[in-house]
């Protein structure tokens, strides 16, 4: 039997503390870089350090691992394991994917590598990577952990109600006069991210709204398996209340994990910002 190891990023947040496999899995960090400040593994700096609009100037950055830092941490887990399974949040997002492309090149001949893009981040990274590591936990080598982690991610969906639309800027989502715009006018748009295609789709016309549209985006789905809440500072305490209820009494049994953005997802969208990630049986 092979010894697999999964290695993913910092931007990963797990819906469960513990989970089978968890011992199998790495991580790498990223950091960020605050107003020409660079915090190392996020180390020095929290979400509420982070400002609620960049309108004001302040300068905020995800720095991903260089193709350097990923060629050393692959050298290093290579001395202990035959196979390597990384797994990035979304190439979307920033050239943490790319870059690991780059090193698992230099690094193949002495190991077998594969990297995947979840096509997602936070939550839904994390639910990607926990299905991997129960594979490899359960005793698939590289090949079937890469299938089916593969087969997962059409399964898993992501959307993101965010406040702070300059915060978009930096991963050229919106220019900066819409991004200042829609800022200054409090709108409420709906981001999807699929496919690495991160796009907005619907605008709430207030926060009561962001409930029906969350909720009406479940109703896509005939079977859920899993349903994650993540959130900023502030919260939004009243819209997760809300949606707890109404799950509860609409997709009765169905698993509901609540957590907080950590500083990284704060940093590429902003501390308002509330998200959704749903991922569908397999039967479905």
């Amino acid at each position: 039997m092979a010894n697999i190891c999964i290695l993913t990023d910092t931007a990963v947040q797990f819906p469960a503390p513990a989970f089978e496999g968890r011992q199998l899995v790495h991580q790498i960090p990223l950091h960020i870089e605050f107003n020409q400040q660079v915090y190392k593994d996020c180390e020095g700096i929290r979400i509420h350090d982070l400002p609620l609009s960049l309108i004001n100037g302040d300068q905020v950055a995800l720095i991903p691992p260089t193709p350097e830092d990923f060629t050393d941490r692959l050298i290093a887990l290579s001395q202990n394991h035959d196979e390597i399974v990384v797994i990035t949040h979304s190439a979307r997002l920033s050239s943490t994917y790319e870059n690991a492309c780059q090193a698992a090149e230099i690094v193949r001949g002495q190991t077998k590598i594969e990297v995947i893009d979840s096509q997602t981040i936070s939550t839904g990274q994390g639910l990607i990577v926990q299905a991997a590591a129960f594979a490899a936990e359960e005793g698939m080598g590289l090949e079937e952990v890469k299938d089916q982690t593969r087969n997962l991610l059409p399964r898993v969906y992501s959307v993101f109600i965010i406040q702070g639309l300059t915060y978009l800027e930096n991963i050229d989502v919106l220019k900066h006069p819409q991004a200042v715009i829609g800022e200054k006018f409090k709108m409420l748009p709906m981001f999807m991210l699929d496919n690495d295609v991160f796009f907005s789709s619907y605008k709430a016309r207030n926060k009561r709204h962001i409930v029906e549209l969350f909720h009406e985006f479940l109703f896509e789905f005939p079977n859920i398996e899993h349903i994650a809440f993540t959130q900023g500072n502030p919260p939004f305490e009243n819209e997760t209340r809300a949606l707890r209820e109404r799950i509860a009494e609409d997709f009765p049994g169905t698993l509901i994990s609540e957590h907080i953005n950590n500083t990284l997802i704060t940093a590429i969208m902003g501390p308002r910002t509330l998200g959704m990630f749903v991922m569908q049986r397999e039967d479905a």
